[in-house]
């Protein structure tokens, strides 16, 4: 009786968190059909909520109540050289006019970005420390991840080693073992405790990350695995992992192969291609989970704006719609929790297979023949 009512719990939190999300992205394509009440652009106008969804932005935008736009504003830090340093709130910039020289390029490849204009007119970026939606989930993120390790950890401080953790605790330890256990010590092996730090770092912040990207309000809702800058971050971070901690046999088999010799000298296809591999790792890295959480928000938002999109096809039709557009959406949702662990899932296993494969030792016929070497 006691596990049904768990799973009934759970089953609710799952639908209501589902729902929410869908809320939420009604929300935002309310407002911006109120921004632009034009239906001869309806395909622009998802266009462009789908990308304000899923970029970066100065402000964090909640929802718009009679026209009133009700946003979190952010402060704008810019290094300009020709006044300086600047600091200023984000609500400055809403208006067109821009604020002390600085505004919001509207078109253009700074589309988006802080911007201002040089002696001849040209217009030109400063340097932007501004604290943006990203930054700050990221920031917001981080601390909460650490809040929830560090409360774990002073449990353990508090208790002897043979007491069982129950509740909160319990649940960590048991979520840090199953990433340890299923994916660092197989595929990394006898040295996984040197790895495992980062890995389980890495793990969490993007389970982390994920998840509050799904929460629907405030300081939630932001796609921060879905800016390719924090996933090539990541990635980057592997690479380093891998090749400066990798072992002699690895940097053996880049350079000098074991495959027919006419592969690697004169013309070294194979070490070229090997080392081609160095840099592949990473960027496969970087695109799956950008890819993957962008096109999860991406969507999601498409998903709802079915409802408004087929408004004026009748009523048959858009209540069709509507209703396959809601199930849709709430399936999304539930799949998005899914996607949120298997990405970090994922990032983490692949890191863990590539530091694996920079650890591996002496291969077998390689052993042999020192062996037979040492006998003679």
């Amino acid at each position: 009786m006691k596990w049904n009512i768990i799973f009934k719990y759970i089953a609710i939190s799952l639908l209501l968190t589902a729902f929410a999300v869908n809320r939420s992205t009604a929300s935002d394509v309310v407002a911006g059909a109120d921004a632009q009440p034009q239906a001869a652009s309806d395909d622009i106008k998802i266009k462009d909520l789908i990308f304000e969804h899923i970029e970066d932005t100065y402000w964090w935008h909640i929802t718009t109540i009679n026209e009133h736009h009700l946003s979190v504003y952010l402060p704008v830090i810019v290094i300009s050289k020709t006044s300086g340093l600047n600091v200023f709130m984000s609500s400055h910039l809403e208006h067109s006019e821009g604020y002390r020289g600085f505004r919001i390029a509207e078109s253009g490849d700074n589309k988006g970005k802080i911007v201002e204009f040089d002696a001849a007119g040209r217009e030109v970026r400063p340097i932007d420390l501004s604290i943006t939606k990203i930054a700050f989930a990221l920031i917001f993120n981080s601390v909460v991840m650490l809040l929830i390790f560090l409360s774990a950890a002073r449990w353990y401080r508090r208790h002897p080693r043979h007491a069982a953790p129950g509740g909160f605790t319990g649940a960590i330890e048991m979520f840090v073992m199953s990433v340890e256990d299923d994916i660092i010590k197989k595929c990394i092996g006898k040295d996984y405790a040197l790895y495992s730090p980062y890995l389980l770092t890495a793990f969490f912040f993007i389970f982390i990350n994920n998840i509050i990207g799904l929460i629907p309000f405030f300081p939630g809702g932001a796609n921060v695995t879905g800016n390719i800058s924090i996933t090539l971050v990541l990635a980057l971070c592997t690479m380093l992992v891998t090749n400066l901690t990798g072992k002699r046999e690895y940097w053996k088999e880049i350079f000098w192969p074991h495959v027919p010799l006419w592969m690697k000298a004169p013309i070294p296809f194979m070490p070229l291609i090997e080392f081609f591999g160095v840099f592949s790792k990473p960027f496969a890295l970087t695109i799956r989970l950008f890819a993957n959480i962008t096109a999860g928000h991406a969507i999601a938002i498409s998903l709802t704006c079915i409802i408004f999109v087929t408004a004026k096809m009748g009523v048959a039709t858009h209540t069709g719609m509507s209703a396959f557009a809601i199930v849709l959406a709430v399936f999304m949702g539930l799949l998005e929790i899914l996607v949120a662990y298997l990405q970090a899932y994922v990032f983490t296993m692949l890191s863990a297979v590539f530091i694996g494969l920079a650890r591996a030792e002496t291969p077998h016929h390689e052993k042999k023949g020192k062996e037979k070497l040492l006998t003679s």
